[in-house]
């Protein structure tokens, strides 16, 4: 591994706090996708063949294209079933900021020691211990890093969650940050016995009936600015009901938006239960969606990012549409 003193730095503080704790949290953002719960799965592993007690644990429901991977039934939801205890050493992985860690922080003692392991370049280091590399394409790569620099021998279970986050943070090795890092891991990966093919096919190209219904809705609502710089679709909560859908099935759904030529930012509207809506952004490359979801109080990357808009679902296109106009000045 070639890589910045510094960054090898924060690695060693790292392995130095987890070997310190002997009990730990584990926790990823709300809403997760395959980096965090592949992310989540890692640490435990990690924390595991230290000989430490752990707990995983997620303010949401696993989502179901991703239990094949080792040991993620024990990933706590908290929502359903939150711990009576709480806990005083945690992991954070692919938390943007810490309020992506939703009502799990319930779960944090006072003072808690808090390890903050992330890839995105809004993370404000809120941990006790930060390990960041914005430029990594996933969270699951530094934690490749992290076991390699801590000597430890990868099994075919973890390398396997270490992939399928990989692959799905880099779109399936299309996206602008696969890296030559990226695949020399990935190749490694495959070395080990990890199915790629297998995995691929599972996580990029399958869909649920419901995913199917939703998606028909969303298409039949895709607008575009006159210049078809911006497109969006929105999806209302009274759809996630008739189709019956599940969160994890909007993932992706942005992309359609997105991937029709000339469009330079891609918009999905999701309306939330509560009447506020979440926006997520795709770029092409010549807006930085991080920055402005950050100035509604999100974040995220220079090509993908989100936020929370406190409005209606009509009224979300004409804020944040505008403001991607103006950045695309």
């Amino acid at each position: 591994m070639i890589a910045s003193a510094s960054y090898l730095k924060q690695l060693d503080d790292a392995l130095a706090f987890l070997r310190e704790g002997d009990n730990f949290l584990v926790v990823s953002h709300v809403q997760p996708d395959g980096d965090a719960i592949s992310s989540t799965v890692v640490v435990g592993w990690l924390l595991r063949k230290l000989g430490k007690s752990v707990t995983l644990i997620n303010e949401g429901e696993l989502p179901s294209r991703l239990s094949f991977l080792h040991r993620s039934a024990e990933i706590v939801h908290y929502r359903a079933n939150p711990p009576q205890q709480v806990y005083d050493t945690v992991i954070s992985v692919d938390c943007a900021d810490f309020r992506r860690i939703g009502d799990v922080a319930n779960c944090f003692a006072e003072g808690v020691k808090l390890l903050n392991i992330d890839h995105h370049p809004t993370n404000n280091g809120f941990g006790l211990v930060n390990v960041i590399r914005d430029n990594a394409a996933a969270t699951v790569e530094i934690l490749y890093d992290l076991i390699e620099r801590g000597g430890i021998q990868l099994d075919h279970d973890c390398a396997t969650a270490i992939y399928t986050g990989l692959l799905t943070d880099t779109g399936g090795f299309r996206y602008s940050n696969t890296s030559p890092r990226v695949m020399e891991i990935a190749s490694k990966l495959l070395a080990i016995g990890v199915s790629g093919h297998q995995l691929a096919d599972h996580l990029l190209e399958k869909m649920t009936i419901a995913k199917l219904n939703l998606l028909k809705l969303a298409l039949n609502r895709l607008t575009f600015t006159e210049d078809l710089k911006i497109g969006w679709v929105h999806i209302g909560k009274d759809d996630i009901r008739t189709t019956g859908a599940l969160s994890e099935d909007l993932e992706g759904i942005v992309n359609y938006a997105l991937n029709v030529d000339g469009v330079e930012v891609g918009i999905l509207f999701k309306e939330t239960e509560d009447g506020a809506v979440k926006a997520s952004l795709r770029s092409a490359g010549k807006a930085d969606v991080a920055a402005i979801a950050q100035s509604f109080g999100g974040g995220g990357h220079v090509r993908a990012a989100g936020c929370r808009l406190d409005c209606s679902i009509d009224a979300a296109p004409g804020l944040l549409v505008e403001a991607v106009r103006k950045a695309l000045i």
